[in-house]
């Protein structure tokens, strides 16, 4: 094996990955200008337009430019369906990539964390860590703050299609609010976004791009890390591939992985952290037996409901008429206006899939568009599509080695609707569906269901059907690297994200989570990661 080359001396900080929580812990580790840090990052720089105009997720999502272009195992709930998986491969990550939706989720998820014993991380506690990088279009009260690098604006576009699906929301009892983030999200409401006057605000953006001049921050890209370099049971550096060539760095502090929920545990297993016996079957030497590596993946599985409509503007006509794309780039250009700032979703919805449900289990992306999956072309008959989530699922499934090489992709297995709970939410969320949209204030666009289909009975193994047949992810993958008391066999990492049984290596991302939140995970893993700086920071002596 070709002995890697070692760059320059040692590192306070190595951190592994720039995406969303990369980004922020490199500018939070590097603000003291007595610590080096190294960032390292698979992907390349964000040097395409498509990155940084919001419609540009259609172009990006499919990508190998910008995708890691994953698959998901064929899953017995989806009628044996795999699923392609994407994450960003540039710095920013998934925020390059993702629907901007700035959603932290609610606070009963936070309390659930510390009622499992996880003390500090309650809604009460992390609130604070959700404010401090906001700078928010609604300004300063109890819920939200200014002046922060992580830019929240309201939509730049309006569709009276979507104005209709929310008055027939409120005619099915479903009240409208102003803002989802303030611990409750139960409701309807225009989704608050991550972007500065229409364009993309990318981790990258807010956070990395502005302190890159710092002499003591060193930002890597190219480098496919293979491993974490160990000491008995003490992390020392990290060695990667990067240009052909093998390198690897010194850490004197702590080595950070900030991966993912796919990229984190994948190194970690490489490294020798993680099942004892799956790492014996690649001859990888062990280090540590941690059972729970890759375990415990949860993800939300979105039902992608397509109506046609006739009588109301979408996206998809004026996309495929002749001069419809070019009045959006010109609105755009002149104005930072139009359809291409738009989001994948503008409309939000949470709701309960029962009246039983203590609280909002399941929520809805409306979008005046519709396409088969992402990366493929807009229909061209005039349709929305109703997106429905079950956001607190109950099936868990894992991330498993594929080989001993980084860059063979790991085996990922979300096993949806692998639970009698989920199966009951999925058939639910299709009637409530279809409640809605029998309203009276959606009756002068004449919807008619094409996904799945007005022939799909109203009884459960029909509904269930069809799910399985609908079904594909909203790119939420969690809890990979479950965060938990140590007496727990299937924790990863304790309440401070150090990787238990092992010194100077923490996991800080959305893997930690040990129970999925209601809603988009972005904001929720920026907050992990601004708590997780704050504890780097105190434990270093250096807060």
């Amino acid at each position: 094996m070709t002995q890697p080359t070692p760059i320059d001396g040692e590192y306070d900080y190595i951190i592994v990955g720039a995406g969303s929580a990369g980004c922020l812990l490199a500018n939070r580790l590097s603000a003291d200008p007595q610590t080096r840090v190294l960032l390292l990052e698979a992907g390349g720089r964000d040097n395409w337009i498509w990155f940084h105009i919001p419609v540009g997720y259609l172009f990006a999502i499919g990508n190998p430019r910008a995708d890691w272009m994953y698959k998901t195992a064929n899953e017995p709930g989806l009628n044996g369906r795999s699923l392609n998986y994407p994450r960003g491969k540039v710095i920013g990550g998934s925020s390059s990539i993702n629907a901007m939706i700035y959603m932290r989720g609610q606070a009963a998820d936070y309390d659930h964390w510390r009622q499992l014993g996880l003390n500090g991380w309650g809604w009460d506690d992390v609130l604070p860590f959700f404010k401090q990088h906001e700078d928010h279009f609604l300004g300063v009260s109890a819920h939200h703050s200014v002046g922060g690098e992580w830019r929240i604006e309201p939509p730049r576009v309006r569709w009276d299609l979507l104005d209709a699906f929310r008055a027939a929301a409120a005619q099915a009892g479903i009240k409208q609010i102003n803002d989802f983030n303030t611990g409750d999200n139960e409701g309807s409401c225009a989704y608050h976004v991550t972007q500065k006057r229409g364009r993309r605000w990318s981790a990258a953006r807010g956070f990395l791009k502005p302190v890159l001049h710092r002499p003591n921050l060193r930002l890597e890209t190219g480098c496919l890390v293979d491993g974490v370099v160990f000491e008995d049971k003490r992390a020392v550096g990290v060695r990667w591939r990067q240009n052909g060539a093998a390198r690897m760095a010194r850490c004197r502090g702590e080595v950070i992985l900030a991966a993912g929920s796919i990229g984190s545990v994948q190194l970690l297993m490489l490294s020798g952290v993680g099942p004892a016996a799956q790492l014996r079957q690649f001859g990888i030497p062990l280090v540590l037996d941690r059972p729970g590596v890759g375990e415990n993946l949860q993800d939300h599985l979105q039902l992608r409901m397509i109506f046609k409509v006739s009588g109301a503007k979408t996206l998809n006509e004026i996309y495929h008429t002749r001069t419809g794309f070019a009045r959006m780039m010109l609105n755009y250009a002149l104005f930072r206006r139009g359809p291409l700032t738009m989001a994948p979703s503008q409309l939000g919805i949470f709701t309960r899939s029962d009246p039983h449900r203590e609280r909002a289990n399941i929520q809805y992306h409306v979008q005046p568009l519709s396409l088969d999956r992402f990366g493929e072309p807009l229909h061209t008959f005039p349709a929305f599509t109703a997106s429905v989530t079950n956001v607190q699922p109950t099936s868990r499934g894992f991330i498993r080695l594929r080989s001993a090489d980084a860059a063979d992709a790991p085996v990922i297995s979300p096993n949806y609707l692998a639970t009698d709970e989920d199966r009951r939410v999925a058939a639910d969320s299709i009637r409530v569906t279809r409640r809605i949209v029998a309203q009276p204030a959606l009756a002068p666009f004449q919807p008619h269901e094409y996904l799945p289909g007005e022939s799909v009975r109203d009884d459960d193994q029909s509904l269930l059907k069809a799910a399985g047949d609908i079904g594909t992810t909203i790119f939420h993958p969690v809890g990979t690297a479950k965060m938990s008391r140590a007496s727990d066999p299937m924790a990863v990492v304790d309440e401070r994200l150090r990787v238990i049984g092992l010194e100077r290596i923490r996991v800080v991302d959305a893997s930690v989570m040990p129970s999925i939140t209601s809603g988009n995970t972005a904001a929720p893993t920026m907050m992990i990661a601004e708590k997780g700086a704050a504890m780097i920071r105190a434990d270093a002596g250096r807060s």
